[in-house]
């Protein structure tokens, strides 16, 4: 494929299997050193632990050897030829830019663990999100024109806002991810209120990602040959309630330069949604009654303006989502290769990417792998 621009990929990860055993205490608050995670060896396996609460396996070598799960997640590393317990290659600044560069991508914008940061006690969970934040940094300062990072914010609205100041004002980040599935209370409570005028003032960006969640073994679906699609609920669910929110409680009405992109939510649900949207915007104006009936917060703008105006979305192999650009408005979707998840189109980005954008034209295609991040992050590639 012949180009002259870059690719950025708009959707990839530095997860907590891959990062350095230091990554948390080189930068936690001192009066939270001794409680950070850390990595520990049970039964032959290493694991982060966090006050005595497993987050997830840890890939790196270990004295005595590091025993993967019974049945570990084949990644996207593996489907091209890399062993995923030793290297760590996504934690490793040389080893990703050469896997970058063997996909052909230029820019990987890096959003974090998708199993969110979880401790009991809110100092702490905050103290360990800042902690992430600062070691990105550090991690991307080796390519800052490549290694984008997406910084994290806690699940709560005092404290997101409180991150998202810090954030600012040490400067240089372009958005700021909210896990939106573990977020208490929800976006129509005014508490979230600073954090959105932060946003506007400040112009980062604010991101959804999705959170993946364990299948319980007491669900019926754990164990049977369909409970993979389990995830399939998880992905539309986690992102129906706060996308709708953004609309029906005046959010994206009240404050017009805040910016919202979502991730790995896939398209396809979207059309629909934001089409019924604005049927009941219409019938809310068709007649005081009905208003008094179903109105509530004052809206003005018909959420298809404001979608177009506020919302982007990366994709990844998805036919659909090519199918739905003349619907998403132009300059609001990005290509991702979500590396190195299993999901993945990693090492083969080149090849699926050819595949999906066979019947686009030209500029299109610039516009989804390059021009819409480009525009969007305020980049110089």
């Amino acid at each position: 494929m012949n180009m002259d621009y870059k690719i950025i990929s708009a959707d990839d990860h530095l997860d907590l299997g891959y990062l350095p055993q230091d990554f948390w205490t080189r930068n936690m608050a001192r009066s939270y050193a001794e409680r950070a995670p850390h990595v520990e060896a049970r039964n032959g396996t290493a694991l982060w632990v966090c006050e005595d609460k497993v987050w997830g396996g840890w890939r790196g070598e270990m004295a005595g050897g590091n025993q993967p799960p019974d049945h570990p997640v084949v990644t996207a590393l593996e489907r091209g030829g890399h062993s995923d317990y030793g290297q760590r290659r996504p934690a490793v600044p040389e080893l990703r830019l050469a896997d970058m560069d063997r996909d052909g991508v230029h820019a990987h914008v890096i959003y974090g663990p998708v199993f969110s940061i979880n401790a009991d006690d809110p100092d702490l969970r905050d103290a360990c999100y800042a902690a992430y934040n600062d070691s990105l940094r550090e991690f991307c300062a080796a390519a800052p024109d490549r290694l984008l990072g997406v910084p994290m914010l806690p699940p709560a609205p005092a404290s997101a806002h409180a991150e998202l100041l810090r954030l600012a004002k040490v400067g240089g980040w372009k958005q700021a991810n909210l896990q939106i599935a573990e977020v208490a209370p929800r976006l129509h409570d005014p508490a979230w209120e600073p954090l959105w005028k932060t946003l506007e003032e400040t112009g980062i960006i604010l991101s959804f990602h999705v959170t993946v969640f364990n299948v319980a073994k007491d669900d019926p679906a754990f164990g049977t040959p369909a409970s993979t699609f389990v995830a399939t609920k998880e992905f539309i669910g986690q992102f129906l309630d706060p996308f709708v929110d953004l609309f029906a409680w005046g959010i994206l009405e009240r404050h017009p330069r805040m910016r919202v992109t979502m991730a790995e939510s896939g398209l396809g649900w979207v059309p629909w949604v934001v089409q019924e949207l604005d049927t009941r915007f219409g019938r809310l104006h068709e007649s005081k009654s009905y208003w008094d009936r179903h109105g509530g917060v004052p809206l003005a703008i018909p959420p298809s303006e404001l979608f177009k105006r506020q919302i982007y979305a990366s994709f990844q192999d998805d036919p659909i989502a090519i199918a739905l650009l003349p619907f998403m408005g132009e300059g609001h979707v990005m290509w991702a290769s979500d590396y190195p998840h299993p999901d993945s189109t990693w090492p083969f980005s080149q090849q699926k990417i050819e595949d999906q954008m066979a019947d686009l034209s030209p500029r299109m295609r610039k516009s989804l792998l390059h021009d819409n991040a480009v525009a969007l992050y305020g980049l110089e590639v």
